[in-house]
């Protein structure tokens, strides 16, 4: 413990100022008496520092204007103290700069109002959904895209065929470059998606129909969108899928500035590569033209594998590329830069009770259960005992029921989602009641898919099939598909049910166009005719190309009114063979060895319709198409 007042206690210890501080002499004789090894005791370097001018005391607590005591020096401090001024040392050390007044201040810049709106704009949602920003475009990316481009110029102008796959082709290899500058991997999903939209453009390649070709060509659109954004929930399957199209803007400006870029560092090898392209066309065009003139036979060879491009299609051509070159940078810039839709997120809904919630799906089940038994009931016996009661044909006790049948289906798969939404979740018997009555409701629900495909068979077989008929029916079966995953991803979990509901819907359209839908139709057509029923040849004959080999096997005058409107079709038209599918190829070849006769009024008496339409009242507003 030390011996020394309670003053001296109380004053902190204040090291020795530095050598080279402004200060006394009082300093220097402390630094000094440092250097030489002497202690210099407190007392004495407060009253040097006093001494020169300095207040160590008036940062003492406590001392505020007063000089610390010392031991057996009180007068002697206390006079000191009243001698020594109350100023404070600067502590700064720095050169000295004169403050200026604020009216000779410069006035600030004026402020950028762009910027400012820039700064103030929060960012969009699209963007906050973009997290990586691409790296520059690659010349292997830029290539791909450019021929992207010509091709779409050149092939897709005469309508969809083959040439499809042909612009799918560098397409594809200019987001697998860009992807591969990003660093992205190839994963599983993403090559199941990217080989589902190629397969579905062979369909295109092989039917002539359109609605199966544009139902193909949508689904190829969403499948490669998928692809390049790798989604995996339910607003990532619906929003990805069309997600493509938020890239395009950004896509232009990523591909410009790649341009811009190696137009400014290398423009000796951009002047290069354009003088060769300039050397290889003139090269081709010349001896091209020498050959063709030389022989005919790689004359027209050289006529049917050149693209056929005139002056007055010109505008036409310039759209096709600039729409070329816009898909090609959105696919890349996706592929470099994905939107992660799968991180919109639905919050489910406040789960109710298991009583609230259970409830009405219990009567609704037994509704479902009574209409089912109703229906075994007639297909077991009891079928012309309610056409009696009822006063109805067969036929239009079926066309009657298929509607209501098929929205049943689809408002059932409304009632599941929404009462997954709100189920109860607090524990497993929550679990288990939910799985328990969802799949109650779905196993009937799949028996209400199983009489609406009956009740269609009746009607196709009272009136025969027609586009629509056989359109609403494979609706009806992909609904049916779903029900079955649904009732799977009870079972084993609901992680994979997005894409599984995803390649289901793929799977159908593939499958609706390879199976020919119009040669199908003109099949069972020819086959009610040999089954001594009436045929509509009004209708088989605005069928499309796919249905030659069918309508060809039908016996005079048969044959010529049926292929009589679709000859002079194919007649009339000049596709290249680029733009032909494989039917239209088929049915040319056909009518080729075997030409369809002109019969004029004669093919208006045949097939009539009031022997064909048992059964249907003319004033029914159903559409018979």
């Amino acid at each position: 413990m030390s011996d020394q007042p309670s003053g001296a206690n109380s004053r902190p210890e204040t090291p020795p100022p530095s050598e080279d501080a402004p200060g006394s002499d009082g300093a220097l004789k402390a630094g000094d008496a440092g250097k030489s090894g002497a202690a210099v005791p407190p007392e004495d370097a407060v009253r040097s520092a006093s001494g020169a001018g300095h207040d160590t005391a008036s940062d003492a607590p406590g001392g505020e204007g007063t000089a610390a005591q010392v031991p057996g020096q009180e007068g002697t401090a206390a006079q000191e103290s009243v001698r020594a001024p109350a100023a404070v040392p600067p502590q700064n050390t720095g050169p000295y700069v004169p403050v200026v007044p604020a009216y000779l201040q410069a006035p600030p810049p004026p402020a950028d109002p762009w910027r400012r709106r820039a700064q103030e704009q929060k960012p969009s949602a699209l963007s906050r959904l973009r997290p990586s920003v691409p790296p520059p475009i690659r010349a292997a990316t830029l290539w791909a895209v450019l021929a992207t481009a010509l091709l779409s110029a050149l092939v897709l102008g005469d309508g969809l065929g083959p040439n499809l796959l042909m612009v799918a082709a560098p397409a594809a290899l200019a987001a697998f470059f860009a992807a591969q500058a990003a660093g992205r991997r190839l994963r599983p999903w993403t090559a199941v998606w990217a080989v589902g939209a190629l397969a579905l453009l062979v369909v295109p390649a092989l039917r002539d129909a359109g609605w199966p070709t544009f139902l193909a060509v949508v689904s190829a659109l969403a499948l490669g969108s998928l692809a390049l954004h790798g989604s995996r929930t339910w607003p990532g399957v619906l929003l990805g899928s069309a997600g493509l199209f938020t890239s395009v803007a950004a896509g232009l400006r990523w591909g410009w500035r790649g341009v811009r870029d190696r137009a400014d560092d290398s423009g000796g090898r951009v002047r290069t590569a354009v003088r060769s392209t300039v050397v290889a066309l003139v090269l081709l065009v010349v001896f091209g033209t020498l050959f063709a003139s030389a022989d005919a036979a790689f004359a027209d060879l050289l006529g049917s594998l050149t693209p056929d491009v005139s002056v007055g299609d010109s505008p036409w051509r310039v759209f096709l590329f600039v729409l070329g070159l816009a898909g090609a940078l959105a696919t890349a810039y996706s592929a470099a830069a994905p939107v992660r839709w799968d991180s919109i997120t639905v919050r489910p809904g406040p789960a109710r009770s298991r009583v609230e919630w259970a409830l009405p799906l219990i009567v609704l089940n037994l509704l479902f259960a009574a209409f089912i038994t109703l229906q075994l009931a007639v297909l077991l016996g009891g079928y012309d005992k309610v056409l009696d009661e009822t006063g109805l044909t067969p036929a239009a006790y079926a066309r009657q029921g298929f509607w209501q049948l098929l929205w049943a289906t689809v408002l059932t798969l409304l009632v599941i989602a929404l009462a997954l939404r709100w189920a109860p979740r607090s524990g497993p018997r929550d679990r288990t009641l939910v799985r328990g009555v969802l799949g109650v409701l779905c196993v009937l629900t799949l028996v209400v898919v199983a009489s609406a495909l009956r009740r269609m068979d009746l009607y196709v077989d009272a009136f025969g099939l027609t586009r629509l008929r056989i359109s609403v029916a494979a609706v009806e079966l992909w609904l049916g598909v779903v029900l079955v995953l649904i009732l799977a991803a009870g079972v084993f979990g609901a992680k994979l049910l997005p894409r599984a509901v995803a390649v289901s819907a793929a799977a159908g359209v593939l499958a609706f166009g390879l199976i020919s839908p119009d040669g199908l139709i003109a099949e069972q057509s020819v086959q009610r005719y040999r089954s001594d029923k009436t045929i509509d040849v009004l209708y088989l004959r605005d069928l499309s190309a796919d249905a030659v080999p069918a309508l060809d096997t039908l016996p005079e005058p048969l044959r010529s009114c049926a292929l009589e409107r679709i000859q002079r079709d194919l007649e009339t038209s000049d596709t290249p063979w680029y733009a032909s599918s494989w039917g239209e190829a088929r049915a040319r070849d056909i009518l080729k060895d075997h030409a369809a006769e002109g019969r004029g009024s004669e093919c208006y008496e045949l097939g009539g319709h009031d022997s064909e339409r048992d059964g249907y009242e003319e004033e029914d507003p159903y559409d018979p198409y």
